[in-house]
């Protein structure tokens, strides 16, 4: 145990990861603790993560922050659901939504009511009992502060961390400019004492946050950490980006479309979309990803591309010592389901719940650890769910995705569902029953039985019951404006096409 007082935290590195961190210690500790954040703007941020998960919502109502002027400030548009094209197989389309699918009754879920009258002969799409699902697919979207919609949003990230700095500096966050050349270790416990700058500049600290991506420079680089590799459950390990001009309406979605070795995004911003290409390099060169993402959009490019690679894993320990890795520095799972940010906020959040105010126990550092490997392990056997159920033996990566080994945790849940369509239960996880509901049928695992439950009602009440909630969901959407009008109205944003200030 050191039993020294916690009193000065320096987050090293900016970037979302860094300005997350700052702004939520700042607001719900910034009395107690002497903040100081160092980033250079010589150094880049990876900035593509620019698309969100529903949770979001609960950490700018802690942080106090207002729906529209945070809207307006990084040209946010508001995200239903995701799309997915070509992923069961070439061909597939389907969404999976945020919000709650249908009426669960206490003994079983609504999927199984909906996997009976299947077998009636109805030919209703599951999302057609989900408010969430209709409004995505008919590109319409309304919110008021009583609103029971589940939505994320879709942001441009440089424009994020901007609004988080001014928000953290008005906590007292100190910010340092500087580029980090050294740090300084004690000699006999290896806790960090300081970062040296380039300039000379000395930074001390009690604890250090390390927010410098996948360099990992405190975590990694001076503390030897070691790295979980899970790339060979996640191959893809290269993204190509580029950001274009948005061509009609923006959709209320993101969207993520499978190619032959990898798959496309498209996340669309109030003032332009934002592109990529996910992609294994054992499979496609980058000129190749280049070349179809370029042919694939539609609008007009406002910067080049660029790429950048990545490796999926995690850091073995996400605290070691007097050092908390998050964001990249402490892993990374891929973009897939957008969970980077959220990750993000709530390893910042379970950081203040488990503060070492007194002092660092490893008590308080192993939970701390155990509670960042599960959520992370979950997220990862929910990204890895998409690729090893497809159809798709088209290509030699598609072939290698169905065909490989993947997580007990996760066969286990695959045949769960296979064998009798039961989803276990969300117990504190990112993603809900829902979600794991559409994402196995879109990706055609369909059960062999539904639970016994639903034969209950007979045929004639179950397509009464049925009918009156489509009917319901279908009237809530049909009062929706389109998404593209209600942003104009609600939360026009302040920036042009090259994020620049209006005006």
């Amino acid at each position: 145990m050191n039993t020294n007082k916690i009193k000065r935290v320096v987050i090293a590195g900016g970037g979302t990861s860094g300005w997350v961190t700052a702004a939520l210690m700042s607001r719900q500790l910034g009395k107690v603790l002497d903040i100081t954040l160092v980033e250079s703007e010589e150094i880049g941020t990876i900035g593509v993560g620019e698309s969100t998960v529903p949770p979001m919502r609960a950490f700018n109502k802690i942080m106090g922050i207002d729906e529209q002027e945070f809207m307006r400030e990084t040209a946010a548009t508001f995200k239903l659901a995701i799309w997915f094209e070509n992923w069961g197989l070439k061909g597939d389309k389907y969404i999976h939504p945020f919000g709650v699918t249908g009426q669960p009754s206490w003994t079983c879920e609504f999927h199984h009511f909906w996997l009976r009258s299947q077998q009636m002969g109805l030919k209703d799409e599951l999302g057609e009992y989900c408010v969430e699902w209709l409004a995505a697919d008919q590109n319409k979207f309304f919110t008021r502060p009583d609103s029971k919609l589940n939505f994320a949003y879709h942001i441009d990230a440089a424009l994020y961390a901007k609004f988080l700095r001014k928000i953290s500096e008005g906590y007292g966050v100190k910010r340092v400019e500087g580029k980090i050349e050294h740090i300084n270790q004690h000699p006999d416990s290896g806790y960090i004492q300081s970062l040296t700058l380039a300039s000379g500049e000395v930074i001390e600290g009690d604890l250090f946050i390390d927010c410098t991506g996948f360099r990992g420079l405190l975590i990694e680089q001076t503390l030897h950490t070691g790295f979980e590799d899970w790339s060979h459950w996640l191959p893809c390990d290269t993204a190509v980006a580029v950001q274009s001009e948005n061509v009609g309406p923006v959709q209320p979605y993101t969207s993520a479309i499978a190619h032959d070795a990898g798959w496309r995004w498209n996340i669309p911003l109030q003032h332009r979309s934002g592109n990529g290409y996910v992609f294994c390099s054992r499979y496609m060169s980058v000129d190749e990803a280049t070349s179809q993402l370029l042919a694939a959009v539609p609008g007009k490019k406002t910067r080049d591309p660029w790429t950048v690679k990545v490796r999926t894993g995690r850091r073995r320990k996400a605290w070691n010592k007097n050092c908390v890795a998050i964001g990249l520095a402490a892993g990374f799972v891929e973009p897939l389901e957008a969970t980077s940010i959220h990750v993000i906020m709530t390893t910042a959040a379970r950081l203040l719940q488990l503060f070492p105010f007194n002092g660092i126990d490893q008590s308080l550092v192993d939970q701390f650890n155990k509670e960042t490997r599960e959520e992370i392990e979950e997220i990862r056997d929910f990204i890895v769910l998409h690729y090893n159920t497809t159809e798709r033996q088209d290509t030699p990566f598609w072939r290698y995705c169905k065909n490989m080994e993947i997580p007990e945790s996760l066969k286990h849940r695959i045949q769960l569902f296979k064998d009798v369509g039961h989803v276990i239960p969300n117990t504190g996880g990112l993603f809900r029953l829902d979600s794991w509901v559409h994402v196995l049928l879109g990706q055609r695992v369909m059960p062999r039985h539904y639970h016994g439950a639903a034969d209950v009602m007979d045929d004639e009440r179950l397509q009464v019951f049925l009918n009156n909630f489509k009917s319901g969901v279908k009237n809530a959407v049909a009062t929706m404006p389109g998404h593209q009008e209600f942003l104009e109205q609600y939360c026009p944003a302040r920036v042009d096409v090259w994020g620049k200030p209006k005006g």
